[in-house]
């Protein structure tokens, strides 16, 4: 499979939604002041553009543009994210689960984050979405792998339309996980910050994520699922 991204222009809001995008989003800073209005790329369209090609269109927006969600009326465009499947060598499969001060408590997700836009006049295209995954393996477990080494694996369409772009990594021993992830939260506790992660867990199929405390984000299932499928 093949994914190619096109940049499509920012969409255009009435003046009524602006305003009422605004009021949302600083109701809900106000409820989280760990919300932060960074750019980040939202998505426009995806299709299949070829029996084996995957064409998705993107734009520039900020974070406040997801206020649109609370907005009657209003359009939303989904987000864009890239996460990680982190194996051991025995074939367990990382999960982490988001602390209090990200803006889903106590969900369980794959090591990943949002995409942000390029540079201007640099490409947003599938090497990119591998760095920005390499980079939040690093950032959330200490795991440093070539950007190179992930492979596109998967791209799932969520409930709510988000877009996700999943890359495998080579496989590490459990103990490796376990000792990075420690390092990690405690480098950021020594300096007065909440880890954006607060627990991992290793899990070999769906049946695992019943034992784990706390909602899980839409994709989990159906990904380790189908990780689960190809390891038998």
């Amino acid at each position: 499979m093949e994914l190619r991204l096109v940049e499509a222009p920012p969409p255009q809001l009435s003046p009524e939604h602006q305003t009422a995008r605004d009021r949302a989003w600083n109701q809900a800073v106000q409820a989280n002041p760990s919300l932060f209005d960074g750019p980040v790329v939202a998505c426009t369209h995806l299709d299949q553009s070829a029996p084996h090609e995957l064409a998705l269109h993107w734009t520039r927006v900020t974070y406040r543009n997801y206020a649109l969600r609370w907005v009657p009326g209003a359009t939303t465009l989904p987000s864009l994210f890239v996460d990680v499947l982190q194996p051991t060598d025995d074939g367990a499969l990382l999960t982490a689960r988001m602390s209090s001060a990200t803006a889903a408590p106590g969900r369980w997700q794959l090591p990943g984050g949002s995409v942000e836009p390029p540079d201007d006049g640099a490409p947003l295209d599938t090497a990119a979405l591998r760095h920005n995954a390499a980079r939040e393996l690093l950032e959330e477990m200490g795991i440093d792998t070539p950007p190179d080494d992930l492979t596109l694996w998967a791209v799932t369409r969520g409930t709510n339309g988000n877009i996700g772009v999943h890359f495998m990594a080579p496989p590490q021993p459990a103990p490796v996980l376990h000792d990075r992830f420690t390092a990690v939260a405690s480098a950021a506790e020594a300096v007065g910050q909440t880890p954006e992660l607060d627990q991992i867990a290793l899990v070999h199929s769906p049946a695992d994520l019943k034992t784990l405390h706390g909602p899980h984000v839409d994709y989990l299932e159906p990904i380790v699922g189908r990780y689960a499928r190809i390891l038998r």
